[in-house]
């Protein structure tokens, strides 16, 4: 089992439940899914940027990514119809809680300049969602290969009713949120 899930259920449990004032284990947040997406653009002039960034996006959440297709032709941005223009990745259950224990323990650390994630980025439904600039703060890429620097969003899906639980769920699980009075130097 995930160490991050064990941590959920024996320590963050009974917090949650003493802060949200419920005994009901169905009304406390937890995590839902993880989604990690790469927009790969740039693979409308260049074919392999989306077999590497494939490969990268495997590589890092131990899952094969969905291709996502252009739904309509944009002239200007010499995308048509059908062309592959990202990926995408759900991680649910033990593959999510090990993905969030490496992102919060050793990829976001990596960060150069790091202060603290943002906390402006909770969409109001309890769900908090985060850009990375490239793909190497991930240790199981390696920096040496890479030939494009490859941004990536990750948006965690969580069952907390508002933003104020998903905060205090995000906080027990160890996400180094900035608070509200540092100054936003960092999106």
């Amino acid at each position: 089992m995930a160490r991050l899930m064990t941590k959920y259920r024996s320590e963050i449990l009974p917090v949650l439940f003493n802060e949200i004032g419920t005994r009901n284990p169905m009304a406390v947040p937890r995590m839902e899914k993880i989604v990690v997406s790469m927009g790969v653009g740039s693979a409308t002039q260049d074919k392999k940027r989306i077999d590497l960034a494939s490969k990268d996006l495997t590589t890092i959440t131990g899952q094969k990514p969905q291709v996502c297709r252009a739904r309509k032709s944009v002239s200007n941005f010499k995308v048509r119809e059908g062309n592959p223009t990202g990926l995408k990745v759900t991680l649910r259950g033990q593959r999510m809680y090990e993905f969030l224990d490496r992102l919060i323990h050793v990829a976001i650390p990596r960060i150069r300049d790091f202060r603290g994630l943002s906390p402006r980025s909770f969409d109001g439904r309890g769900n908090y969602s985060l850009g990375v600039g490239e793909q190497t703060i991930f240790p199981e890429i390696d920096s040496a290969a890479v030939e494009w620097p490859q941004g990536m969003n990750v948006t965690l899906v969580t069952t907390a009713k508002n933003d104020r639980q998903c905060r205090l769920l995000l906080k027990l699980l160890g996400m180094p949120l900035r608070t509200e009075t540092e100054k936003d130097g960092q999106s």
